[in-house]
């Protein structure tokens, strides 16, 4: 029992609460943006979803950065540097997401055949989502933010 104590206490702290405060309230922005797009605005599921990647994306920069990983990027260089390698992991992801909601949506779509087509889409984005939001922490811990990490220490 203590040695499960230590392992929580090891992975559960305040860098990783903070992430996924953060990343839950991300995940809303992307969620609802999406499904705003798809069910009010009747934009194909496929770009709401992107639209929603796209918004989520920029809240989680601001938030990560400032609140996350306490970024010690202060010259525009440094912060444009460091914005460009968020942009790049989180462009990775977006592609994963993106492929990941097509396969479900298209491919996976009769184990949701007692859902309507906007709650199977809803669905199919929360599954996806889960995954990236795991992929999400460990490249901006160990890619985009370890200046910030390396200069806490």
């Amino acid at each position: 029992m203590e040695k499960l104590k230590a392992v929580i206490k090891k992975f559960l702290n305040k860098e990783v609460i903070a992430y996924l405060i953060f990343g839950i309230l991300t995940t809303l922005v992307n969620i609802v943006v999406s499904y705003i797009g798809k069910a009010f605005l009747h934009i194909e599921e496929n770009i709401a979803s992107t639209i929603g990647i796209i918004a989520s994306i920029l809240f989680a920069y601001f938030t990560n950065r400032k609140w996350v990983f306490h970024s010690y990027a202060n010259t525009a260089k440094e912060k444009w540097f460091e914005f460009g390698k968020f942009i790049l992991g989180r462009s990775a992801t977006m592609v994963i997401e993106i492929v990941g909601v097509f396969l479900l949506t298209k491919v996976f779509y009769a184990f949701y055949g007692i859902f309507s087509d906007n709650t199977a889409f809803l669905i199919n984005k929360c599954i996806i989502t889960v995954i990236v939001i795991i992929l999400n922490f460990f490249i901006s811990k160990f890619f985009t933010f370890t200046n910030s990490s390396k200069k806490k220490n």
